[in-house]
């Protein structure tokens, strides 16, 4: 299956005032076309939007959208998942509109976690114009990554792997105590990650069980300056920290975590770690961070 990227993601939430001061004056994200009293769409980039926040009545993910090349690619991903025994509900009209995107199907991974893979997503050519002259990395890369809680590790690293064809990275071996939501408790767990791109990692498979479906999202500025004017901006709105500024093991990412409207997080970071896939070799790493991200709980 040929995958290329992270496309974009799309939650609901009980809080969607606080997700327009967080987005739009904290991250310094762009508010794009199709924004209404109930919807915040948010862009990034030249693509018409990369995150969608709906008003419902939970917090919680609604889908992570994974981009094919055209309508062929996506026909044999439909026919290769068909085929494993996934099972596959192409969009109706309306759906495709909504994302402005000329085919998709939707489908759950085995832990029930909510995907869908399109193609032919609408451009916006009108200037950025972010709030504070940030810049993000996206383009063949993607939105960043997302971290998906999984209640089989292994059965959603063969699902993401061997079907959905994602590279492994690398993995973690995380204590007890730090997957208290683990389906059975063991001696440790192992977390992965994986890409179907240069990006380190795309996609992250948390242990354990969160109610938002989500564990992080992570966006990437262009500058460290632009991550430590955010991590400003978050100490002076007052907005939790939930890990400070360090640089990661696996993708020499440099970032803070910071709590979001909905019980999970969001990963600030400036330059992560592009990888050759064909000269990839996977590993386990053994610690998280080479300096920093101290934890707060």
């Amino acid at each position: 299956m040929d995958i290329r990227a992270l496309g974009y993601l799309r939650l609901e939430t009980t809080k969607l005032a606080e997700w327009r001061t967080y987005a739009l004056d904290i991250l310094g994200l762009v508010e794009a076309p199709g924004t209404t009293e109930d919807t915040l769409c948010l862009r990034l980039d030249d693509r018409c939007h990369r995150i969608v926040i709906q008003a419902g009545g939970s917090d919680r993910l609604l889908a992570a959208g994974w981009e094919v090349a055209n309508a062929a690619a996506l026909a044999r991903a439909a026919q290769e998942l068909e085929a494993a025994g996934v099972a596959v509900k192409p969009a109706d009209a309306a759906a495709l509109a909504e994302r402005r995107v000329q085919g998709l199907i939707h489908l759950t991974d085995p832990c029930g976690n909510p995907l869908e893979i399109y193609w032919g997503q609408a451009q916006d050519h009108t200037a950025l114009g972010t709030p504070y002259g940030n810049r993000f990395v996206t383009g063949d890369l993607g939105l960043g990554h997302v971290v998906l809680p999984v209640s089989d590790a292994e059965a959603a690293l063969d699902f993401y792997e061997n079907l959905l064809g994602f590279q492994l990275r690398d993995s973690m071996k995380l204590p007890p105590q730090a997957v208290p939501t683990a389906a059975e408790q063991r001696d440790f767990h192992w977390m992965h990650f994986l890409s179907p791109n240069r990006r380190h990692h795309s996609l992250g498979l948390y242990p354990g069980a969160l109610p938002p479906g989500i564990v992080h999202f992570m966006v990437e500025l262009e500058t460290l300056d632009d991550v430590g004017r955010g991590l400003d901006r978050m100490s002076a709105a007052g907005i939790p920290i939930a890990s400070t500024l360090g640089r990661h093991t696996n993708d020499h990412m440099v970032s803070f975590y910071a709590q979001a409207p909905g019980g999970f997080q969001v990963e600030y970071g400036w330059d992560g770690l592009l990888v050759d896939p064909a000269a990839w070799v996977a590993k386990e790493i053994t610690a998280d961070s080479f300096w920093g991200h101290q934890w707060k709980g």
